[in-house]
């Protein structure tokens, strides 16, 4: 005879029975057992589970609004080792700093939109995330203005203006006739 055939089991548990019944298999409910009491801590855990949930992507959307600041150092650094001369290397880190913040700040719904939830205030994180980008993008600018990328100075206008008539032509008539003696 097979192994557990034709044996009755006596102490074999079933769970595939409906157990949501005031007592299982004519066994009463112990005293002080009370099963709506019960019922009230699993809804106060659903809640505490919904509470642990917000917390948490609370937590995380504040962690992705500072992400930002990382890279700010880093960023810094690189600048700093690439030194203030035109070359491939310092316009190509300086494209970097620029893009970098430019294209988070376009993203920034997408980045928050795993955190976002009733009871989740996702603004504050949004707002920090954009400040740093924007110093982020202001550090950029100003290793364009540190390489002299950036016209600043009235001489990087000279080629607009128009070329002046009159005053200058005297002066160096003048000029040309003391160089002559006369």
């Amino acid at each position: 005879m097979e192994k557990g055939k034709g044996l009755a089991r006596k102490w074999a548990v079933e769970f595939a029975e409906n157990t949501s019944s005031s007592s299982y298999s004519g066994v009463p409910d112990p005293i002080g057992f009370n099963r709506s009491i019960q019922d009230l801590d699993d809804a106060n855990g659903g809640r505490q589970k919904k509470d642990a949930e917000a917390a948490w992507k609370s937590q995380k959307a504040w962690e992705v609004a500072q992400a930002p600041l990382k890279n700010l150092f880093m960023m810094g650094f690189m600048m700093w080792m690439a030194g203030s001369t035109v070359h491939l290397f310092s316009i190509g880190i300086t494209f970097s700093a620029l893009w970098q913040p430019i294209s988070a700040l376009q993203g920034v719904g997408k980045v928050f939109e795993p955190y976002k939830d009733s009871r989740v205030d996702i603004l504050a994180p949004k707002l920090l995330f954009i400040a740093l980008n924007l110093v982020g993008l202001a550090l950029g600018v100003w290793k364009l203005n540190t390489l002299g990328l950036l016209p600043t100075h009235a001489s990087d206008w000279v080629s607009s203006l128009p070329p002046a008539q009159g005053s200058m032509l005297g002066w160096t008539k003048g000029l040309v006739v003391n160089a002559l003696g006369a």
